[in-house]
């Protein structure tokens, strides 16, 4: 009796250490508090889409995700081999444009892209705008009893995207997009550009230059769709995954690294990781550069808002509003006498010297 109850007693200490184990590595699975940065080009630096990364050598190392940053979840590979794969990646945007821009540089030692299908090595990324979050495909639909294709048509993509990107694509788009959108990787909401020199089965380095739109709701009908606003210091939800075929057979893949720790971010925009849209690097700042918008509250009573958007220190404004009045308000309120075109101009001063800015006829008054 007492050899059964202590052989009970080491299986139910087995049993709860090998809980304690899974409890604790699902939580650390589960709780991914990395973030990286996007890149922000100077206005007069846009990178061209052409497969030449040359536009890319003012991005820092510090912006580039590689393989030291993915997991290899199918546990086909315990370690990293750059001999069989390296991946390096950049994240870049532009203030004022509602693009990401993707340096994708990677070495295969088997690049496989014969089939006109499915099968193909695969940059996935996986992109939401506004960090809402969520399912976005049907397998992770809450309603299980939704039918396939009601799913594919009004809920796949919607908050988030999912871009399947063949590297490279033979004879066949792209990217194939999860979902009822494919117009999302045409022109004008994406471009893409390849530089290889190899065939299928051979070894080789490829590099992948594209942009894509980000949507907070992006369905079938593209006349409905809601692009994502990027603005400076603030995240967005983004991920990816590299699968990797060596044509070992014609169903498995030979690796699925992952930038989420977890392994459905595919479907799943909770799962995504936060970059955050960085403010220019120091070198490309200017010190003080004059700038300002404008909103009409009431054309009927002419009354205008106007919105100091300097850059810079600035300890003094001056407003003209091409009326013969002015303001020494950082961001004044004025009403007009009549109607017209007008020439606007704000000058600011501060430490590091003075700025104008002018805009004619941007306020136009009835």
């Amino acid at each position: 009796m007492g050899r059964q109850l202590n052989l009970k007693y080491k299986n139910l200490l087995k049993d709860l250490f090998i809980l304690l184990v899974v409890l604790f590595t699902n939580s650390c699975w589960s709780q991914d508090n990395r973030s990286f940065k996007i890149f922000q080009f100077p206005a007069d630096k846009i990178p061209m889409i052409n497969g030449d990364k040359s536009d890319w050598s003012i991005v820092p190392d510090s912006y580039s995700v590689g393989m030291q940053d993915l997991w290899e979840d199918s546990g086909k590979h315990t370690a990293i081999d750059s001999s069989n794969l390296a991946v390096h990646v950049k994240v870049g945007w532009v203030k004022g444009m509602n693009r990401l821009y993707f340096l994708y540089e990677a070495y295969d030692d088997y690049w496989d892209f014969a089939s006109p299908g499915l099968h193909n090595d695969t940059f996935e990324v996986i992109v939401d705008g506004d960090q809402s979050g969520g399912p976005f495909i049907d397998r992770f639909h809450p309603n299980k009893n939704i039918d396939t294709l009601d799913a594919f048509f009004s809920f796949h993509g919607v908050h988030a995207q999912n871009y399947h990107i063949f590297t490279p694509a033979k004879e066949k788009d792209w990217t194939m997009v999860w979902g009822s959108q494919p117009w999302i990787k045409e022109l004008p909401y994406a471009n893409a550009s390849y530089s290889y020199d190899f065939e299928p089965g051979e070894k080789g380095k490829l590099i992948l230059e594209f942009w894509i739109t980000p949507f907070d709701y992006a369905g079938n009908d593209p006349s409905r769709a809601v692009a994502s606003i990027l603005e400076e210091n603030k995240n967005i939800g983004l991920s990816w995954a590299i699968i990797d075929y060596d044509n070992v057979d014609k169903k498995s893949n030979n690796g699925f690294w992952n930038l989420s720790k977890e392994h459905t971010m595919y479907g799943n925009a909770s799962y995504a990781l936060p970059f955050k849209l960085m403010p220019l690097e120091k070198e490309y700042q200017e010190k003080l550069k004059a700038d300002w918008s404008y909103k009409i509250l009431n054309m009927d009573e002419r009354k205008v808002s106007f919105s100091d958007g300097s850059i810079g220190r600035v300890n003094t404004w001056k407003w003209d509003f091409g009326d013969g009045k002015t303001s020494e308000d950082k961001d004044p309120v004025h009403t007009y006498s009549k109607g017209g075109k007008y020439v606007v101009i704000l000058e600011i001063s501060g430490p590091d010297g003075k700025s104008r800015r002018s805009k004619v006829w941007d306020v136009v008054l009835k």
